[in-house]
């Protein structure tokens, strides 16, 4: 079991569980996802992508590894779905505020 900060952790349980909203209230108001190339802003933007990409492609996270410091945490996780390629192995960039997840961009 990898231990991950409890707002990385809540998000993880959100996506694997197809949960939008819940998963975008493990970010503050004005949080920001960066994925394939766009970006959506505020947590009814970001329960929105969630929605889509949990409709599209019916992805489900295992997380492999996570390291972190002064509130950011990377986390490496298979991603397993219905998309080419699947699973990969893809990096969560979180940047970490103290009311929950900042920022998180999604790389290969």
């Amino acid at each position: 079991m990898i231990d991950l900060p409890s707002f990385v952790a809540d998000y993880v349980e959100a996506a694997n569980a197809r949960d939008a909203h819940g998963l975008a209230a493990c970010f503050v108001p004005d949080g920001t996802v960066q994925d394939e190339g766009r970006q959506h802003r505020g947590r009814e933007a970001i329960a929105a992508w969630a929605a889509d990409t949990a409709a599209r492609y019916a992805t489900v996270i295992e997380p492999r590894s996570s390291a972190g410091a002064d509130g950011a945490c990377t986390l490496r996780a298979e991603v397993r779905g219905n998309f080419p390629g699947s699973p990969l192995v893809l990096t969560f960039h979180f940047a970490l505020h103290a009311d929950g997840i900042q920022s998180l961009e999604i790389t290969p």
